[in-house]
């Protein structure tokens, strides 16, 4: 439907994708690949700005929110001008309004108003959020994002960082995105009120990509950006529920989305047929470069690694149409590891369960074989998702072993990055080695596996897996030198163990993972 003002400015409600398509054609915004896909383009800024996302602090939350980089403190009244000066911003163009759903569940959805100054901003929140087949604001309270694409922030007058800013307000439900063109803002805003709401309602909010097997088996694969979890989970045989938020209640895990956004760079239809497949009219693909013909060239990270591809899930040709599924059988937590020492897969009881979520251990990286694998550094983030996290991790790891413990889930950290060496000497593990781990997991082939312990990493190792060699299995047995094995180790265990001891964990769980004498003195 289509409401217009006094002219010159119009304002455009719940427009379907493809008229969305047009105006943004019209509009200038992008232009059309040869596929279909619409192409944007986002300026400076191509990933997510951490320091310009800020929480109002008021009085109703600020004894709950976990206060410190991530989170930083924004003055209510401060924030209720800038709304103010955005929303006169928007009213002096054509804008348009979306009404969606965050959340594929009957109890802890939430009803949001997406109000953009751009047609493919409105476009991406249509494509990663859900459409309801009714919007009932008066059954829920209804929450507003005023996203202003253009808008030039005054750090001087407005009390931001920069000139762009992303503030959520709790009490007064409303998130403000402005001066970003970067469209993953949205969905991290929303994904961030979910992990703050969740909690409270015994809900585990997950940065996590999750599929079903044809008995119903349900498979959460955690990871940073880059780490494989679309790829991995995107697959023929296993329907995907979603690619990476979902949330964790009793009985139940459900998507917060109804759409994938995932990154391009290295996308190719050998590797990942669903995902080259759903960029097609009415995807948006981001900072990527055209060829001849208008064909996306997804080698090319001369914009940026951080290409990406939003769509709805309806285009995915392996999808879960429920959007929600039964609790998971098996868990994976999937880390990049840029040294090479960690091994393509490890068996985590319960302790080491828990160490190794609070670690979030992995390095953000393009796919393999890109240009975006130079310079790579390790990176611990709890919870595989500490950006988007409101709240303590303790509250989330608490969440996680009580559903673990409740479900008998199966937990395995599983090493999506180098072999044989680290970055510069090693090779990355082949995408067919990762798969025919995964495989082996979601059979439940691993579940009753011979384990012997990989000392310093302290973690349990299958001696063997189902379709994988088992050369891969031990990491030293990989390298050259046993002994410069030995020392890359033991570096790594002394990363481990000092960024655990940022939180306040039991004897138990520190004891469950990595364990190396500190380095000699004098």
């Amino acid at each position: 439907m289509t409401q217009q003002d006094d002219y010159p400015t119009r304002r455009f409600t719940d427009l379907q994708p493809a008229e969305l398509v047009e105006q943004a054609i019209l509009r200038r915004e992008g232009i059309l690949a040869g596929n279909g896909a619409l192409v944007t383009f986002t300026g400076q800024r191509t990933d997510h700005s951490p320091d310009d996302r800020f929480i109002v602090d008021e009085p109703s939350t600020t004894d709950t929110i976990d206060w410190g980089p991530t989170n930083r403190p924004f003055a209510p009244d401060r924030f209720t001008a800038l709304w103010d000066k955005v929303q006169a911003h928007l009213r002096q163009g054509d804008r348009f309004s979306t009404h969606l759903h965050v959340g594929q569940d009957p109890e802890h959805y939430i009803p949001v108003k997406v109000t953009s100054q751009t047609a493919w901003h409105a476009l991406f929140a249509r494509n990663i959020f859900i459409t309801p087949t009714r919007y009932n604001p008066s059954a829920k309270e209804q929450w507003k994002i005023l996203h202003a694409a253009d808008f030039v922030c005054d750090p001087l007058e407005d009390g931001t960082h920069s000139d762009a800013a992303v503030i959520i307000n709790f009490a007064r439900r409303k998130v403000l995105i402005a001066g970003l063109r970067y469209a993953g803002e949205i969905k991290t805003a929303m994904f961030a009120v979910h992990n703050f709401l969740l909690p409270e309602k015994d809900v585990l909010p997950m940065h996590c990509a999750a599929n079903v097997g044809a008995d119903g088996d349900v498979a959460l694969f955690f990871g940073l950006s880059g780490s494989g979890k679309t790829t991995l989970s995107a697959t023929p045989d296993r329907p995907l529920i979603g690619d990476d938020e979902h949330a964790w209640s009793r009985g139940a895990v459900f998507n917060l989305e109804g759409g994938c956004y995932a990154k391009t760079i290295g996308l190719t239809r050998d590797d990942e047929p669903l995902i080259w497949d759903a960029v097609r009219f009415g995807a948006i693909v981001e900072n990527v470069t055209l060829g001849q013909g208008r064909q996306i060239d997804y080698r090319d990270s001369q914009l940026t690694a951080n290409g990406r591809c939003s769509f709805p899930l309806s285009h995915l040709a392996s999808r879960h149409p429920e959007n929600r599924a039964g609790e998971p059988r098996h868990i994976l937590f999937l880390s990049c590891d840029v040294s090479g020492v960690l091994p393509p897969v490890a068996v985590l009881d319960r302790g080491a369960a828990a160490y190794h979520f609070l670690s979030g251990y992995s390095a953000r990286v393009g796919a393999a074989g890109s240009a975006a694998e130079t310079a790579i550094a390790p990176e611990f983030a709890a919870c595989f998702g500490a950006s988007f996290m409101s709240l303590s991790p303790a509250v989330y790891a608490e969440l996680l072993l009580k559903r673990i413990e409740e479900s008998g889930s199966r937990v395995y950290l599983v090493n999506t990055g180098w072999s044989g060496g680290p970055q510069g000497e090693g090779a990355r593990f082949p995408l067919s080695v990762t798969r025919a781990i995964v495989a082996a997991i979601t059979r439940g082939d691993l579940e009753d596996a011979v384990t012997e312990r990989l000392p310093v990493l302290n973690l349990q190792i299958p001696l063997q897996v189902p379709g994988v060699d088992s050369r891969y299995l031990n990491p030293r047995n990989s390298w050259g030198d046993a002994a410069a094995y030995d020392a890359a180790a033991a570096v790594l265990a002394r990363l481990f163990m000092a960024n655990i001891a940022r939180f306040d964990v039991s004897r138990q769980i520190a004891e469950s993972g990595p364990q190396c004498p500190p380095l000699a003195t004098g």
